[in-house]
This record gives C-alpha cells, sequence and structure tokens, in this order.
C-alpha cells in the first residue's frame, strides 16, 4: 500500500512540475525576452488559464475519455509544448506554449483525480488523494529549486528539455501504474454533459466544495504571489538569492499533507477542513507582524494549511458526487484555478492601491469565508 501512495506522489510531482518550476525563472525569462516583469509574469501564469479551460473541457467531456489513457496521452503530449519553450524568442509563442501546457496538466490531473475516487473507497481515497496533492506540494518546491539550478548550469533551454524530459518519465510510469488497477466500466448516465453539470452545480455540498476550492487558490496564489515584493522591499531588503530560499518553507507541507486523510478518518471532512484552513489563517495574521521570522513561520503555517485543506476537499469532491466523477473533478479543478486568477489580480490591485496589511485582511476574510462554507462538507460521512 506504501508503495502505492508513493507512486501515486510521484505521479503528481512529474505532471505538475512544469506549473511551477517556470516561476523561479522570471527574473532570467524576463531578460531574455527583454520583458517588465508584469509582462513575463502574465506570459508565465498564463498556464492557469489554459488549466481552468481543461477542466471545464474534461467535464462536459469526460464520460468519452479513458481515465488511465487519458492520463498518460497527455503527460506525453506535455512533453512537446515544455519541449518548445526551450527554444521559442516570441514572448506571445512562449504565452500560447503555457497556455497548452496548463490545459494537458489539467487534464491529467483532472483525471486522476477521477481515477482515484473511481478504484478507491473510504479512507483509501481520502489517502491516495492525500498522497497526490503531497506529490503536489514536492513539485512546488522542488520544481523551483531544479528549474533554477539547471538553468543557472546550462540555460533556461537546459531547464525546459529537462522538465519534458520528466513529463515523459511520467507518461510512462501512468501507463504502468494505472494499467495494473483493476478497469472499471464506464457505461455512464443517459443525461447529457450539460445536464450532468447541473446535477453536480445543484448539489450543495459539491457547491460548497467548488467555492471553497476557489478560496483556497485565492489564498495561496495572492500569497506567494505578492510575498516577494514585500521580502525585497525595505523592510525586509532580502537578495535574489535570499529569496529563492523562501522557498523552503513548502519543505513541512511535505510531511503534513498525508496527514490529512488521517484527520478525514477520525473527525470527518468539515473538522479536517477546519483544523487545516485555521492552521493556514494563523500563518496569514503572522504575515503582518514585522518580524522577518515569524513572517517565514506564517508562510510554512500557510502552505500546510492551504495544501491539507486542498487533500481534504478534493477527496471529498470524488466521494460525493453521485455520478460522472470525472465531470466533478473537473469543474472543481476549474473553480479552484479560477480562483487563483482571481486572486492574483485582486490581491495584487489590494496591494498596489492599499497595501500589504490590507491585502491579507482580504485573504483572511477569504480563508474565514471557505470555513464557514465548509459546514456544507458535514453531510458526508468521512468513510463513504
Amino acid at each position: 500500500m506504501l508503495t502505492r501512495f508513493a507512486v501515486i506522489a510521484l505521479l503528481a510531482f512529474l505532471t505538475l512540475i512544469d506549473l511551477f518550476g517556470a516561476q523561479a525563472l522570471l527574473p532570467s525569462l524576463a531578460a531574455e525576452f527583454e520583458a517588465d516583469a508584469a509582462t513575463m509574469g502574465s506570459a508565465v501564469n498564463a498556464s492557469t488559464f489554459g488549466m481552468a479551460i481543461a477542466g471545464l473541457a474534461v467535464a462536459f467531456f469526460s464520460r468519452q475519455i479513458d481515465r488511465r489513457k487519458g492520463v498518460w496521452i497527455s503527460l506525453a503530449l506535455l512533453s512537446a509544448p515544455t519541449f518548445m519553450l526551450g527554444v521559442v524568442d516570441d514572448i506571445n509563442l512562449f504565452t500560447a506554449l503555457r497556455v497548452i501546457q496548463g490545459m494537458l496538466m489539467a487534464t491529467a490531473f483532472t483525471l486522476t483525480m477521477a481515477y482515484l475516487a473511481e478504484e478507491c473507497s473510504g479512507p483509501e481515497a481520502a489517502a491516495a488523494m492525500a498522497a497526490y496533492i503531497t506529490g503536489n506540494v514536492v513539485s512546488n518546491l522542488l520544481g523551483r529549486l531544479m528549474a533554477a539550478g539547471l538553468a543557472d548550469m546550462g540555460g533556461l533551454s537546459v531547464s525546459f528539455w529537462a522538465f519534458a524530459t520528466l513529463n515523459l518519465l511520467g507518461a510512462v510510469l501512468a501507463a504502468l501504474f494505472l494499467s495494473q488497477t483493476t478497469s472499471r466500466e464506464t457505461t455512464g448516465p443517459t443525461k447529457s454533459p450539460l445536464a450532468v453539470w447541473a446535477t453536480h452545480l445543484s448539489n450543495p455540498s459539491l457547491q460548497a466544495g467548488f467555492a471553497i476550492g476557489f478560496l483556497i487558490l485565492f489564498v495561496f496564489l495572492g500569497v506567494f504571489t505578492y510575498v516577494n515584493f514585500v521580502l525585497a522591499g525595505p523592510e525586509y531588503n532580502l537578495g535574489a538569492a535570499q529569496l529563492g530560499l523562501v522557498y523552503l518553507v513548502f519543505i513541512p507541507s511535505v510531511f503534513t499533507t498525508p496527514m490529512a486523510a488521517w484527520l478525514v478518518s477520525n473527525g470527518g471532512t468539515f473538522r479536517a477542513f477546519a483544523i487545516s484552513m485555521s492552521v493556514a489563517t494563523a500563518g496569514l495574521v503572522l504575515l503582518i507582524t514585522g518580524s522577518l521570522p515569524l513572517l517565514l513561520l506564517g508562510l510554512a503555517a500557510i502552505g500546510v494549511g492551504t495544501f491539507c485543506a486542498q487533500a481534504v476537499v478534493s477527496g471529498f469532491i470524488g466521494r460525493a458526487a453521485d455520478e460522472d466523477r470525472a465531470a466533478a473533478s473537473g469543474l472543481y479543478l476549474t473553480s479552484y484555478y479560477f480562483g487563483g486568477l482571481v486572486g492574483s489580480l485582486v490581491v495584487g490591485e489590494v496591494f498596489s492601491e492599499a497595501g500589504w496589511t490590507s491585502a491579507v485582511f482580504l485573504m483572511i476574510a477569504a480563508a474565514v469565508l471557505s470555513v464557514l462554507l465548509a459546514s456544507r462538507l458535514k453531510s458526508l460521512p468521512a468513510a463513504a
């Protein structure tokens, strides 16, 4: 069982490493394309737009997609735009390739979530989803460190080409691992995809889950997109090398995210989520203390809380859907990534106009709202 969950975590790492790795290359990419920080940041983060689009597409066509084949084919195709990022010299083409990357990453992510929900049940499903989100955490940390290190040794192209190789490795892993599980017949409901969407969107528990996903990434991207501006500013005055070390705050999340399954099994979904987001909210408060050690502790707490919360809700979505779990997962991830897009825009606007403290209070409000919404998650037993 432990080996199986390790493979699930590795699959998540190889699926999402491209999403986070490019963010560590922003200064070098801006110099390479002779673009300002805002323009280059938009180009790199265009992947989240592709992920939102793909979530809707998978939700619509889910009954026609074989889960196992869809995962490994998506990862195999992902290697192509990743490789091309190492050779393009036009920022518009770079942006388009990032959108395509996002679409393929989200397709693999969504189908894997649905696959785990369909192949596992009860505590096993919660543990499998926690393992997958743990791999996401590792990719968040190592993706950035690997990208920066490889680019420093061999240039930007080497970094993207190495990631393309990892995408292919993920395709091989998915083909070998997922093919070993029990095949599931997918006769599917007779309702149209839009009717299935209507069913999911009218389910109070799923409504809450979708909204919570939006708020989780709203907070996470809001924090980690703009905190570097604070750390590099006059109050803390950290240099580039020191800012790179800030990513080490994700290390505790690698060890705490697997606890999501234990929290759900022992206390139920609502309590597990409330504990997770309470940790994140406490971390948000520490961001405005004016102390660098406390700020770093706050960032670590936000990582621990939001990643654990994501694992809890992701597992809940698969169990709460009465039919077409891939469609439910697709709608959830669309809301999740849309929340990230809105968060980066709204928090950025508040940060620019009213300052960091006001931006943090906005994110605290979003975190508190997510806990209030999570009261609707109590209707589904932990081991359902």
